[in-house]
């Protein structure tokens, strides 16, 4: 009975970390959420649940079910809607699609909330993965984990490039990290028995106006803000150099996040090589973490290549916000995996209250 009630508090307190309504912002005035209503009001679908497996698998097992052919089918999907920016008809396909593929796992809880910027609405994708009663995970962590990553895309640096009719491919910025999320999904869906704390799964849109659609899902949370880490994974499949990433970290409240995602790549033997540091102290790292670390003071990270300077392992990416950012520019899919793996490593880590 004690294990049963942590768990309904665990529970209620996912449920406040992804609220069914929209909370207005007063914080920031370019950016509010969208009014309810039939078409606009946000959406949950629960699918009934699986039976997880009774004992808990060894972190590496669960990685080896992340499926390269599968992240290679999603960010082609998403690729193929031609662009993914709040004002192109692609968008609502994206959203079709993810809502689809998310709504299709049986287990994972599936939000849609919407929210506005500069009279543009923005759909913030929400799958919670809940932890399961009397399988085994004993002592819940209070709180709750998040994953994200970005699905809009922009093609703004190519000349003359118009959001609303032209493409925006976005195949490496950020339908890897998109599909990565979806495959988490999928495997954590069949690894909630190992769980003892809820882990979110944010698919943010409107990062491409500044992280507008992060920051307004945060300012919508009434305090107290149940997160205690974020992981974001955003453009990971390009550098045909080296297995290298920047480790993006928020202010010195995200160091000990930092050193777990190196622990978690040396534990695994994950290979990610160089794992680049990099401090963030001003919103100058345009990721969906950013609000997370800076406004909300919860340690979060970034897995990502687009800061690092060009040199001998990471050559720049040309392609990057241009319609030439297609999948067949993705040109290191071992990376791809290796990031994936690094993210879900980590998290796993931390939602199975692993000690470092």
């Amino acid at each position: 009975m004690r294990a049963l009630a942590a768990l309904l508090l665990i529970v209620i307190v996912a449920c406040d970390a992804v609220p069914g309504r929209v909370f207005t912002s007063s914080s920031s005035p370019a950016v509010t959420a969208a009014p309810p209503s039939p078409s606009f009001a946000a959406s949950a679908t629960t699918r009934p649940t699986t039976t997880p497996s009774p004992t808990a698998r060894p972190i590496a097992d669960v990685l080896a079910q992340i499926d390269p052919a599968k992240l290679d089918d999603h960010m082609r999907a998403l690729a193929s809607f031609q662009s993914r920016h709040p004002l192109h008809p692609g968008h609502a396909k994206a959203i079709a699609y993810l809502m689809e593929q998310l709504s299709a796992i049986p287990g994972v809880v599936v939000q849609d909330i919407p929210a506005a910027y500069s009279g543009v609405r923005l759909d913030n994708i929400l799958a919670t993965i809940n932890p399961v009663a009397g399988t085994g995970a004993e002592g819940f962590i209070p709180g709750v984990g998040m994953i994200c990553a970005h699905y809009d895309s922009t093609a703004n640096r190519t000349p003359g490039w118009r959001p609303a009719s032209d493409v925006a491919p976005g195949a490496d910025d950020n339908a890897t990290g998109t599909a990565a999320l979806l495959e988490y999904a999928r495997v954590l869906a069949a690894d909630r028995a190992s769980l003892r704390m809820p882990i979110v799964l944010a698919f943010f849109d409107g990062e491409e106006y500044f992280f507008k659609g992060s920051l307004a899902y945060l300012q919508s949370i009434p305090p107290p803000n149940p997160y205690t880490w974020v992981i974001n994974i955003d453009m990971v499949g390009f550098n045909p150099l080296a297995d290298r990433l920047d480790l993006v970290y928020y202010t010195t409240k995200s160091a000990s996040l930092r050193d777990r995602v190196k622990a978690a790549n040396q534990r695994y033997a994950i290979g990610v090589s160089p794992l680049v540091e990099q401090l963030a102290t001003t919103d100058a790292f345009i990721l969906d973490a950013a609000p997370f670390g800076l406004v909300g003071g919860i340690p979060s990270v970034a897995l990502v290549q687009r800061y690092g300077e060009s040199d001998a392992t990471f050559p720049g990416n040309y392609t990057f916000h241009t319609v030439n950012d297609t999948p067949d520019k993705i040109t290191n899919k071992r990376l791809w995996l290796k990031a994936a793996k690094l993210t879900l490593a980590t998290a796993l880590d931390l939602a199975r209250g692993t000690q470092p």
